[in-house]
């Protein structure tokens, strides 16, 4: 063993019985600034943690592109022209996104080997898969809108004998989220997540109603009025009109207006600050839904609407648009 003394660290003069009384205070001094320290170090890091939130890395309001899988972007597109295109086969879909075939092909097999796409092996045509549908489906989970809206859906399809509907916008669009089919042989079919213009739509007419003018004169100019039909309101004075007609009544109207034979009545749904957040409607044959009937009908359409607003824990008196 060595002889040799070594330097005595600060921190450990409190233990030195010889060392003087002020020592020995700045030493404990020492060893307390050094925990708190390390306490206070980690509390900031906690922090930290709690305002990033768990789901997010450290640079989670970085906004760079590096940010993005670039491959995985490029193999959902492939995803989403799919199921837009309903099917097709491996050049129709590469020709849509302008991909070469042998990419497409690749996306394809490894969308199929985890069933989110489909093909026929006959017909040579790609479709979307089951894991696809229920994966999309876990968001209709996410709220109580579609679980409070089916048994009221379920009462306006009897009290009315017409297809009960459902849809909410989403980029500009109506998403159709539930549907309860009437049991006439005749009927209507939306099946939830199918997009439809919101210009063309009873839903969409009577959501757009209660938006402030900014945001009405934005979705319609996205939209650019396509026509779907000769019934279609292609000119934009014309649809304001239509609108600020289907705000004064309570209800909007869509008359073969994306659908020649169908007409749809609806009503907005209400979130608790008043503002629309779904619509409710009934849609079925004009040899059923005939003008003189709509509005008889557009009284339980109307019912079913105040009623899903109620069981969402909203308010039934909506706000007052804004003008811009």
């Amino acid at each position: 063993m060595s002889d040799v003394q070594w330097p005595i660290h600060f921190f450990e003069n409190i233990f030195q019985k010889s060392l003087e009384l002020k020592n020995r205070y700045l030493s404990v001094c020492y060893i307390f600034h050094i925990v708190k320290n390390d306490f206070m170090t980690e509390a900031v890091h906690m922090e930290n943690d709690v305002k990033r939130g768990r789901g997010r890395p450290k640079a989670w309001d970085d906004k760079a592109s590096q940010n993005t899988i670039k491959s995985l972007d490029r193999a959902l597109e492939v995803l989403v022209q799919l199921g837009e295109m309903q099917g097709g086969t491996l050049s129709e879909i590469a020709g849509a996104l302008d991909q070469s075939p042998a990419t497409v092909y690749r996306v394809l097999t490894t969308f199929q080997g985890r069933g989110f796409a489909d093909f026929d092996e006959q017909s040579q045509v790609w479709n979307i898969g089951a894991a696809a549908f229920l994966t999309g489906s876990q968001f209709l989970r996410r709220t109580s809108l579609v679980e409070r809206a089916r048994p009221i859906m379920r009462d306006l399809m009897e009290a009315t004998g017409e297809t009960a509907n459902l849809g909410i916008e989403r980029d500009g669009q109506v998403l159709f989220l539930g549907q309860v089919e009437t049991h006439a042989t005749i009927r209507a079919f939306f099946p939830p997540g199918t997009a439809s213009a919101m210009h063309a739509s009873g839903i969409g007419k009577a959501l757009l109603c209660r938006m402030d003018d900014k945001r009405q004169r934005e979705v319609l100019a996205a939209s650019k009025l396509e026509r779907f039909t000769p019934h279609t309101l292609t000119d934009p004075e014309d649809m304001i009109a239509d609108l600020n007609a289907a705000k004064a009544r309570g209800y909007a109207i869509d008359g073969e207006e994306r659908n020649l034979g169908m007409r749809c009545i609806a009503a907005p749904v209400y979130n608790v600050f008043g503002e629309a957040v779904a619509g409710i409607s009934v849609s079925g044959p004009t040899t059923r839904i005939t003008t003189g009937r709509i509005a008889e009908l557009a009284e339980p359409v109307m019912d079913a609407a105040r009623n899903l607003t109620k069981a969402i824990g909203g308010n039934d008196r909506p706000v007052v648009s804004t003008q811009t």
